[in-house]
């Protein structure tokens, strides 16, 4: 190939003429290399390595009618705020997308509370074949619209309003707010609270439940060592100033996310607590700023959940042809300093199951 030729974008009327066979062909051993004999399919097949030849995504998607991309809106309503993990999610998603053979096509809804003509502009434009949900809740219009139009759809996060929808994936916070607290109880800690969010959030009250039923099995339950506060830094800490007050020097604290939990760790630094010495304290997400103060957290499975929402887009189904429901993963609880007395302090950090 000449220089002039290797500057140019190579055609399938390049590969046919090196190859010595028809478009036809060519297109075959792309689409369809059943269809070509052993021989010739290997001559095309050195020919499009050798030229360097990529086949049109435009051009095959135009032919299959199909964009090849998923949609994922980030307007949701925790999209963007303090010690979200959607963003490592969406990184997550993109890079595992070429593994599916299809395209992540980032959008944003005009309005928040009325998302549903932004899936509907796309799905018209055929811009996206099907869509990537995060942030359900109840009440979410999309999954209905979604199923009534027979757009394909997968979600990071439970349907909560209908359980008969079982193309999601989750993470099963409860049970990792669960192994938070036994870990706590094996660290010695007798008084454990909670710190979670307001309102009706069905993540967070899957994450207070963890908490709730572990601490009756343990004989630990206390109503009083639970608080609540929204997902913002100034609102945290006097939430959990209010609960460190309550439970008490030696107590612990659980808290549905890192973000919750930096708020937590600042009142505690100003009073001069020893972290997992004087205190324990357990967020949620593992996100970066958890690293950077030590905190013990639980670390959600994204790169897993990415793998299984593209594979539910690319099949149409769960895992498992006949599951009753979707799937949940289980997070996996990073040990560090926050949550480990200092005579019990062997590594820095470890993870566990």
């Amino acid at each position: 190939m000449t220089k002039r030729e290797a500057r140019r974008r190579v055609t399938i009327n390049d590969v046919a003429r090196a190859a010595d066979v028809s478009r036809q062909t060519v297109s075959n051993v792309v689409n369809a290399p059943e269809k070509v004999a052993p021989t010739t399919l290997g001559r095309v097949q050195r020919e499009i390595d050798r030229l360097g030849f990529r086949p049109s995504r435009a051009a095959k998607t135009l032919k299959q009618e199909r964009a090849g991309a998923w949609g994922i809106e980030l307007n949701s309503e925790t999209f963007g705020r303090f010690g979200t993990i959607l963003d490592t999610f969406l990184v997550e998603l993109t890079t595992r997308s070429r593994r599916h053979d299809a395209h992540i096509v980032p959008f944003t809804a005009h309005h928040e509370n009325d998302p549903v003509p932004a899936y509907e502009d796309l799905v018209a434009s055929r811009i996206a074949d099907g869509f990537v949900l995060t942030d359900t809740r109840h009440g979410d219009p999309r999954p209905a619209w979604l199923r009534d139009h027979a757009v394909p759809y997968a979600a990071f996060g439970r349907i909560w309003d209908d359980p008969s929808i079982t193309t999601w994936v989750d993470v099963d916070g409860a049970a990792g707010v669960s192994a938070a607290v036994r870990h706590l109880a094996e660290q010695g800690y007798e008084r454990i609270g909670w710190l979670g969010w307001p309102g009706d959030s069905p993540v967070g009250e899957d994450r207070r439940l963890g908490w709730a039923r572990t601490t009756a099995d343990l004989g630990l339950a206390n109503a009083d060592w639970a608080g609540s506060s929204p997902q913002q830094l100034e609102r945290a800490a006097p939430s959990a100033a209010a609960l460190i007050d309550t439970i008490g020097p030696g107590g612990a604290l659980v808290c549905a996310s890192d973000g919750l939990a930096l708020g937590a760790w600042q009142v505690l630094l100003q009073r001069g607590l020893r972290l997992g010495t004087d205190f324990g304290l357990v967020g949620f997400d593992d996100t970066d700023l958890a690293a950077a103060i030590g905190l013990t957290t639980l670390r959600q499975p994204l790169a897993a959940v990415a793998d299984h929402v593209l594979r539910m887009l690319g099949t149409g189904t769960t895992t498992e042809a006949d599951s009753p429901a979707g799937i949940l993963l289980p997070p996996e609880l990073v040990v560090r300093a926050s949550s480990t007395p200092a005579d019990d302090r062997t590594t820095t950090e470890r993870g566990t199951t």
